[in-house]
C-alpha cells in the first residue's frame, strides 16, 4: 500500500481507540508492541466502524481476544461451537441466553471482521467462520430451547420409535456456508411426523414445533441492548408468510411435489440441515432432492431462470441500483445464476453437481468441459473480488448493504479496504470483472435465436396458419420438401394430436417457439421428408414432458442432430421416442461422433453407478440403460456418418456389452455376498463366476439390437461347500442366484427399456439344464454328451465377464475340445443336415427378397463353414482354437492354406459385404433382407463354396 493511501481512521474512530486504551491501562493491559500490529488495527479501524465501537463499548472483547491468541489464527474445526456450548452451561431461562449469545457473536464477529480486514484470513475463511457461527448459535439455541419447551408443555409424539426434534434448514447463503458479514440467515423449520404430545395439556406436535421455531427466531432476531445475533428470514418456507411456520415431513414432500413454483427449485439447491436429528435430516434431503434435480437434463430451467432475472434487473432499473453489486448487471447473482442453471440442468444426472458453494460448482464445471476453463477461472475471480467488496461494505457498520458509495470519502475508504490506491483504480478492476461476469451471463443465458422466418420462408406463419385451416403447400415446396401436401398433412396430423394433449400453457407457449425452429432444421436436412416424418414421431413421444421441448429450444444444436441422424435412420428415431432421455446425449458433438473404447467405458460405468447406494437395484438398472443406450447412440451416430469404419462397429457394440456384463456380475455378486457371505473357496476380489458369450457376442460380432447368448460356469467348490456369512447357503444355490439375478438386472423392462435380451439356451442340456454350472460339470459334458452343433457354438465362445482364473481353465476346456480328432465325412454331413434344418425353419428369403443371414450363400453358410473347418483341422493346427472371430479364423485358415485357391479371400470378402447391409438394414428399421438382385456375386460365389465344401 503506498503511504498516499495510509489507513486514515475518522476521529470518531481515533476517539474509540484512545479509550479502549484507557480503560487498558486501568487494567495494566496493553496492545501488542508490534508494528505489524498496529498497521493492521490501523487498517481494522479505517474500514470498520463497528469492531471500532464494539471494542469501546465492551472493551474486554478485545482484551480477551488478544489474550487468547484468536486474532492470530483461524479456528479448528468445532472449536468454536464447543466455545459456545460452555458459554452457554449457565443460562437459566431465554433472557440469559439472548444475552450470553449476543455477547458471543460481538466477539466473534470483531475476531473475523479484524482477520478479514487485516489480510489475515482468505475469503474462504472468513465465509466458513461466518457460517460456523450461524451454526454453532442456531444449533445451541434450540437445544435449550427445545428442552426448556419439553419441561413447559410435554414430548412430542415419537416418530418410527424416536424422539422427534425440529429440523433447521439454512436457507441460501447460510446453507451454502457462504455467509456475509452481516447477512440474514433464511430458514425453514421442519418435523418428521404428525402427532400428539405427551404432556399437561392438548396439543399436537404442530403445535409444539411451531412455538418452538417462533422462541427460536425471537432469541436470534430480536434486538435488545446487546444488539441481535442474526437476522433471521423465514419467507422461503411453503406457502411464505402465509404458510405454518413448521411443516412435516409428509407436507413438506407433498408441497414440493405439487405445489412449489420454480424459483423455490433454485433456492433448495442450498439447502442444508443446520440443527436437528442427523438422521432425520438425511431422510428429510432425500426427500427434498428429486424436487430439486431432475433425473433428465432440464433445459426449462434457463428460460425461468432469464426470467426471473430479467424481472430483478427491471425492478433494479426501477429503483436506480445499477451500484449494487449483488444484483446489478456481473453481480454475485448472475455467477451464482450461472452456476445454479448446470446444476439444475444436469444435476440430476451428475450428482458432482449436487453441491452448494457456488465455487466448487464452477470447478467442476470447468473439470467437466461444461464452461470453458478460462471462463470459469473470470467468474470464480469476479466472485471472490465482488465477496470481498461485499464484506468490506457491510464490515463499516454491521448493516446489510449491497451498494456502492456514493460519497467521496466512503469511497476512498472502500478502495482502501480493497488495497487500491484510489477510487477510480478500484472501480476499473471492479468494471472489468462484473463485464465478464455479464458477458458470460449473457452467453449462459442467450435467448433462442428468433427462427420464424428463414430464407424468405414464413415458418411460423405456416405453423400457425395450420391451426385456422390455412395450408398452403406451396411454402414447403419451395423449403425442398419432395412431397410437400404430404409433409402439410403430417404436420397438421402433429398439430391436431397436441391440440388433444393436455399440454398446459407452459408446454403450448414452448411448442409454439420449436415448431418454427423444427421446420427451419428439417427443411436444411439432406432429405427433408423423411427427416419431418421421424422428428415428429420423437416429438410426439416427448411433447407431454415440457423440459425435453425447452432443451430443443434451448439448445438448438440437439435439434440440428435430431434432425440429421433421424433423417439416416428410422431406427435412431425409434430408439430416441421410446427412450428419450437419449436426446440428453445429442447435446456435444464432439462426444457423440466419438464413441467410447473400453478403458474409457469402464470409466464411464464406475462414475455413474458409483453415485448409486448398493441397496438400490432400480436405480443401478436406471444406470446401466442410460450407460448403455447412451454408448450404442454413439456407436451408431458414427456408423451412419463413417466416422468410424463399418467393420469396427461390432468391435464397439461389442465392448460396450463386455463393459456391461461386468458391472452387472460385480453389482449382483455384491448384493448376494452382502446377504449370504462369499461361496467357500473363493477369495475377494474374485466372484467365482465365469460369464462366457456365445455367438455374435462371443464372435465379436454385435449388431444393433442383438441379444446377448451366454453361459455361466462356476469355479468347483466340493460336494457340501457353503458361504460363510450368516445366512448360508450352499455355493451352487448361491450361484444359481447369481445368474438369475444377473439375468433380472439384464431383461427386466424399466422406463429406460431393456438392458439386454439374453438367450441361455446354449448351455448345457439347454433349458433343461442347471443355469450355473461348475466348470469340471461342463468339462465333462463336453467330453461325453454334448452335440456336434454345440461344439460349433463352442468355435465362438469365450470370457466376457468373471474370474480370470477361471477364465484360462476354461481356455483350455475348449481347447482340449476342439482339438479332438474327427472323422471328416461324418463332421461334414452332421454339420450341413444342421445348416439345412436351420435354413428350413428359419430362411425368410422370397418375394424378391434375400435373407442376409440365413438365406442360401448368406451369412449363416460362411459361419458354419468356418466352424467345419476349425473342428476338422484344429487337431492338426491348434493355432485355429485362437480367435472366436469369423474373420480372424478365416485369416488363420488361409495362412494355414487349408481352403482351395482363394476360397478364404472370397468367404472374407462376402462376409464384410453382407455384414456391412446387415447393419445397414438394421439402422434403417428394415428385415434383414435385402433386393434379390443385390450382392448377386458374392452370394453366388459363397454358394459355389458351399457346394465346394460341404456337399459330396
Amino acid at each position: 500500500m503506498s503511504d498516499d493511501n495510509q489507513p486514515r481512521p475518522t476521529a470518531a474512530a481515533d476517539h474509540h481507540w484512545q479509550s479502549w486504551l484507557a480503560w487498558a491501562r486501568e487494567r495494566d493491559l496493553a496492545p501488542p508492541v508490534d508494528p505489524a500490529w498496529e498497521a493492521a488495527r490501523q487498517r481494522v479501524w479505517d474500514g470498520s466502524d463497528y469492531v471500532a465501537s464494539a471494542c469501546a463499548c465492551a472493551p474486554e472483547t478485545l482484551a480477551d481476544l488478544l489474550s487468547d491468541g484468536l486474532l492470530a489464527r483461524p479456528l479448528g474445526a468445532g472449536e468454536l461451537a464447543g466455545e459456545l456450548t460452555a458459554t452457554l452451561a449457565d443460562c437459566a431461562d431465554e433472557t440469559a441466553l439472548m444475552a450470553a449469545l449476543r455477547r458471543f457473536r460481538r466477539r466473534h464477529q470483531v475476531r473475523i471482521i479484524w482477520r478479514d480486514l487485516a489480510g489475515w484470513a482468505d475469503l474462504d475463511e472468513t465465509l466458513a467462520e461466518l457460517s460456523a457461527l450461524a451454526d454453532a448459535c442456531i444449533a445451541e439455541a434450540l437445544d435449550r430451547l427445545h428442552a426448556w419447551q419439553v419441561a413447559e408443555c410435554g414430548t412430542p409424539s415419537p416418530a418410527r420409535g424416536r424422539p422427534q426434534r425440529l429440523l433447521v434448514l439454512g436457507m441460501g447463503k447460510l446453507g451454502g456456508r457462504e455467509l456475509n458479514l452481516s447477512s440474514d440467515i433464511d430458514l425453514i423449520f421442519a418435523f418428521p411426523q404428525a402427532g400428539q404430545v405427551d404432556g399437561p395439556r392438548a396439543l399436537s406436535n404442530e403445535q409444539f414445533f411451531i412455538g418452538l421455531a417462533r422462541r427460536l427466531v425471537r432469541v436470534l432476531d430480536t434486538q435488545t441492548s446487546d444488539g441481535f445475533v442474526f437476522r433471521v428470514d423465514t419467507r422461503l418456507r411453503p406457502f411464505g408468510d402465509a404458510g405454518p411456520l413448521a411443516t412435516s415431513f409428509a407436507a413438506l414432500e407433498d408441497y414440493y411435489q405439487s405445489q412449489a413454483r420454480e424459483w423455490e427449485r433454485y433456492a433448495m439447491i442450498k439447502a442444508r440441515v443446520v440443527a436437528g436429528d442427523a438422521q432425520d435430516g438425511e431422510r428429510l434431503m432425500a426427500l427434498l432432492r428429486p424436487f430439486v434435480y431432475r433425473r433428465y437434463l432440464d433445459y426449462g430451467v434457463i428460460e425461468s431462470l432469464r426470467n426471473l432475472k430479467q424481472l430483478i434487473a427491471k425492478e433494479l432499473k426501477r429503483k436506480g441500483m445499477a451500484d449494487n453489486i449483488k444484483l446489478g448487471p456481473g453481480g454475485i447473482r448472475e455467477i451464482e445464476f450461472i452456476g445454479q442453471a448446470f446444476q439444475l440442468v444436469r444435476g440430476g444426472r451428475d450428482p458432482d453437481l449436487q453441491v452448494r458453494p457456488i465455487r466448487q460448482v464452477l470447478a467442476h464445471l470447468a473439470a467437466k468441459g461444461l464452461v470453458p476453463r478460462p471462463a470459469t477461472e473470470a467468474l470464480d475471480a469476479a466472485y471472490c473480488f465482488l465477496r470481498r467488496v461485499e464484506n468490506r461494505l457491510q464490515a463499516w457498520r454491521d448493516k446489510q448493504t449491497h451498494v456502492l458509495p456514493a460519497s467521496d470519502a466512503e469511497r476512498a475508504r472502500l478502495a482502501r479496504a480493497m488495497d487500491f490506491p484510489d477510487w477510480s483504480a478500484f472501480a476499473a478492476v471492479l468494471a472489468t470483472h462484473r463485464q465478464r461476469v455479464q458477458a458470460e451471463f449473457d452467453r449462459v443465458f442467450e435467448a433462442p435465436r428468433d427462427a420464424a422466418r428463414t430464407d424468405g420462408l414464413p415458418l411460423a406463419d405456416l405453423w400457425h396458419g395450420l391451426g385456422d385451416g390455412q395450408r398452403d403447400p406451396n411454402e414447403l415446396a419451395r423449403a425442398g420438401f419432395a412431397d410437400p401436401s404430404l409433409a402439410l398433412t403430417r404436420l397438421a396430423e402433429f398439430r391436431d394430436a397436441t391440440d388433444r394433449m393436455a399440454l398446459g400453457e407452459r408446454g403450448r407457449e414452448r411448442l409454439a417457439q420449436l415448431m418454427p425452429l423444427v421446420l427451419r432444421v428439417v427443411a436444411e436436412a439432406e432429405r427433408p421428408d423423411p427427416a419431418l416424418e421421424r422428428v415428429l414421431k420423437v416429438l410426439e413421444a416427448v411433447a407431454r414432458r415440457t423440459a425435453y421441448l425447452a432443451m430443443l429450444v434451448e439448445r438448438p444444436v440437439v435439434l440440428s442432430q435430431l434432425a440429421c441422424l433421424t433423417g439416416m435412420s428410422p431406427w435412431i428415431a425409434e430408439r430416441i421416442a421410446r427412450y428419450p432421455l437419449l436426446l440428453d446425449e445429442l447435446i456435444d458433438p464432439a462426444r457423440l461422433y466419438r464413441p467410447l473404447q473400453r478403458g474409457d467405458l469402464v470409466e464411464e460405468a464406475e462414475v455413474l453407478l458409483g453415485r448409486v447406494a448398493e441397496e438400490d437395484l432400480e436405480q443401478q438398472m436406471e444406470y446401466l440403460r442410460q450407460f448403455a443406450q447412451g454408448n450404442i447412440l454413439r456407436v451408431a451416430a458414427a456408423d451412419l456418418t463413417e466416422v468410424i469404419p463399418l467393420m469396427v462397429v461390432s468391435d464397439y457394440l461389442t465392448e460396450i456389452a463386455e463393459v456391461t456384463l461386468a458391472r452387472v456380475l460385480d453389482l449382483a455378486n455384491t448384493h448376494l455376498v452382502s446377504r449370504h457371505g462369499r461361496p467357500a473357496g473363493v477369495a475377494a476380489p474374485d466372484t467365482g463366476l465365469l460369464v462366457l458369450g456365445y455367438g455374435k457376442l462371443g464372435g465379436i460380432e454385435l449388431g444393433y439390437g442383438s441379444d446377448l447368448d451366454l453361459v455361466f460356469l462356476h469355479a468347483p467348490g466340493g460336494a457340501n461347500a457353503m458361504t460363510d456369512g450368516p445366512r448360508e447357503i450352499a455355493n451352487e444355490q448361491f450361484f444359481v442366484r447369481l445368474g438369475q439375478r444377473m439375468i433380472h438386472m439384464l431383461t427386466t423392462r424399466t422406463a429406460s427399456g431393456v438392458l439386454y435380451e439374453v438367450d441361455m439356451r446354449l448351455r448345457p442340456d439347454g433349458n433343461k439344464g442347471l443355469l450355473a454350472r461348475s466348470l469340471p460339470s461342463f468339462a465333462d459334458y463336453q467330453a461325453g454328451q454334448a452335440w456336434t452343433w454345440e461344439h460349433q457354438a463352442l468355435v465362438r465362445a469365450r470370457p466376457v465377464a468373471g474370474d480370470a482364473a477361471l477364465a484360462a481353465a476354461f481356455a483350455e476346456v475348449r481347447t482340449a475340445t476342439l482339438r479332438r480328432e474327427r472323422d471328416p465325412g461324418p463332421l461334414r454331413d452332421e454339420v450341413r443336415k444342421m445348416r439345412e434344418k436351420m435354413r428350413a425353419n428359419l430362411d425368410k428369403s422370397g418375394t424378391g427378397r434375400f435373407d442376409l443371414k440365413q438365406g442360401a450363400g448368406g451369412i449363416a453358410d460362411i459361419e458354419f463353414m468356418v466352424q467345419y473347418s476349425v473342428l476338422r483341422w484344429a487337431a492338426r493346427h491348434p493355432e485355429l482354437t485362437r480367435w472366436t472371430d469369423n474373420v480372424r479364423l478365416l485369416e488363420t485358415l488361409a495362412g494355414l492354406d487349408l481352403l482351395p485357391g482363394t476360397a478364404a479371400a472370397d468367404l472374407t470378402a462376402a462376409y464384410k459385404a453382407l455384414r456391412a447391409a446387415y447393419h445397414r438394414s438394421s439402422l434403417q428399421g428394415e428385415p434383414t433382407t435385402i433386393a434379390e438382385d443385390r450382392l448377386v456375386d458374392e452370394r453366388a460365389r459363397v454358394r459355389a463354396l458351399w457346394a465346394q465344401l460341404m456337399e459330396d
